[in-house]
């Protein structure tokens, strides 16, 4: 607030009272007339013709009660106007900042603020480094419903009165720091964008949001998306800028939770001791204790079992947990991020997803959309991924004009469907690079790159449609990608065939040649029971 609607406010009938802290060493000074060519800040606060002090509250400690009455007779001296409001507020220890804001805390809310008849300052000059710091915050939140006070000694001469200046906490009046901050925030969403110009207007929104939850809050991040929609690289990314602002001093401790099947689930997140179990030879610290201090990404979450997703609900919560084969708990804090390519609401709903877990996750969850709904961000990340190329193999390859068009007509039309997403990207692009020695990606390099993804989509596609009109969600996720691949072209065989024994004569016709009895039909039936599937099935 500039001083003239200051003046304003001290000219008008509200009264003004200040709260601050005696200064245990600047308001000291010897009794004599000496004291009055020395600043001290308290005393000459109320010595200003532009600044009226209705009432002063005064918060100092036991042991400074005899200095605390003799600043307010010498206040009395020169502002008689001035009720001086002693206020005894005792630390145990003043460098405490949970204990000062704690007791500054109890002060505020037991005042008698009356902000619709009185106007506040907050003195901020005096006290502890610590005081200072709390009576700010406290301000910012509105327990101090004031104006934050500055007083200083004048340059280059010996008045008592000093300078003051009166804080507005609303920044934008700040121009400079504004702009400042605003530089700060948007260089740190950059960041998480790997430096890529997104253009999707609703992912830029979303990566906002993370930015200023990723530094303002400890709790669980939730990353939904489709499986290449970049989870695991936004959660680095996280991680980095949480180092960069010192939220994190720790590792990141990336775990694909698919991968832990079984018995040696719990022992890989949360260790085991010494023989524990057979084949334990040695302690094991596991993973959420490798992760303290740090950040855990446990991607796929929605693939950990019940009694997993158990405990780890407990070391959200309690920072602790129980190796295999321990009687004592350990300590982890860690901060967790999530991904899931699943609906987890859907798991909860069948039984396969704690519903206690799931609400712990969803405080902040962000779906990552699939890069077919950003196809305005294809350019941009083009770009990325032959920088990256770039940076792995010491090579730098560039499209020619002819060719960069064709190719970004072609990947942001409706018939590229990009069911990979950013790894279709990624590998397309190697495949281009890798068929351009001399450094440049001409037309016919685009023109066969396009055609082979016209091929892998439809294959996928064939393969995608053959599965789900025999098999539920859950049972194609149980499928190793070999045998989804290799089912889906038996299945696609036997529909094309006329009977059992005619498709196995085709999908068996190499190993028939090399035996003198076959029994092809049979060989195929029991190929499709290890999938709990039959002739009829297929052949329909």
């Amino acid at each position: 607030m500039d001083r003239d609607r200051l003046l304003s406010y001290c000219i008008a009938t509200r009264p003004t009272i200040v709260i601050g802290f005696l200064g245990s060493t600047l308001d000291a000074s010897k009794f004599g007339p000496s004291r009055w060519s020395k600043w001290r800040p308290t005393v000459g606060l109320t010595m200003h013709e532009d600044l009226r002090v209705d009432r002063l509250v005064l918060l100092h400690g036991t042991q400074h009660q005899r200095l605390a009455h003799y600043v307010a007779e010498d206040i009395a001296s020169v502002s008689p106007e001035t009720l001086v409001e002693p206020h005894v507020l005792d630390f145990a220890d003043p460098w405490d900042f949970e204990e000062v804001y704690g007791k500054l805390l109890d002060f505020a809310r037991a005042y008698p603020f009356d902000p619709e008849a009185e106007d506040y300052l907050v003195h901020i000059t005096t006290g502890t480094h610590v005081a200072q710091i709390c009576l700010f915050l406290l301000s910012e939140a509105h327990y101090l419903p004031g104006r934050l006070l500055q007083t200083q000694p004048s340059r280059g001469s010996g008045s008592a009165a000093g300078r003051w200046n009166a804080i507005d906490l609303d920044l934008s009046r700040y121009d400079s720091i504004a702009t400042r901050f605003a530089a700060d925030s948007a260089e740190s969403t950059s960041f998480l964008k790997s430096g890529i110009d997104t253009r999707n207007g609703a992912f830029n929104a979303m990566i906002d949001e993370i930015e200023q939850v990723a530094i303002r809050s400890r709790a669980p991040l939730l990353l939904m998306g489709p499986t290449g929609a970049g989870k695991s690289q936004l959660a680095r990314r996280i991680y980095e800028l949480k180092r960069l602002k010192r939220q994190v001093k720790g590792l990141l401790v990336e775990v694909n939770c698919a991968t832990l099947k079984g018995d040696g689930a719990m022992s890989a997140l949360f260790g085991h001791r010494k023989g524990a179990f057979t084949g334990a030879a040695a302690d094991r610290a596991g993973l959420l204790r490798t992760a303290d201090t740090g950040v855990l990404f446990l991607d796929e979450i929605g693939e950990l079992g019940l009694d997993e997703q158990a405990m780890i609900l407990r070391a959200i919560e309690d920072k602790r947990f129980l190796p295999v084969g321990a009687d004592r708990e350990v300590e982890s804090d860690f901060q967790l991020i999530a991904g899931t390519n699943r609906d987890l609401a859907a798991c909860v709903a069948d039984g396969t997803f704690r519903d206690d877990l799931y609400a712990r996750l969803n405080l902040w969850t962000f779906a990552l959309p699939g890069l077919a709904e950003r196809r305005e961000d294809i350019a941009p990340n083009l770009d990325y991924e032959l920088d990256r190329h770039a940076e792995r193999e010491g090579d730098r390859i560039t499209f020619n004009k002819e060719a960069r068009d064709r190719y970004l007509s072609f990947a942001t039309s409706a018939e590229a469907r990009w069911p990979g997403n950013f790894r279709d990207l990624a590998a397309s692009v190697t495949r281009m690079a890798t068929f351009s020695p001399a450094g440049r990606i001409n037309l016919d390099c685009v023109t066969a790159e396009i055609a082979r993804l016209r091929r892998l989509w439809r294959r996928g596609k064939a393969e995608a449609d053959a599965l789900s009109t025999l098999m539920t969600a859950e049972q194609r996720d149980a499928l190793d990608p070999f045998d989804r691949v290799q089912l889906a072209h038996v299945i696609e065989t036997c529909r094309a065939s006329r009977s059992l024994s005619d498709a196995g004569r085709t999908l068996f016709a190499a190993s028939r040649r090399q035996r003198t009895s076959t029994n092809d039909a049979d060989r195929l039936r029991k190929y499709l029971a290890r999938f709990d599937l039959s002739w009829a099935d297929v052949s329909g």
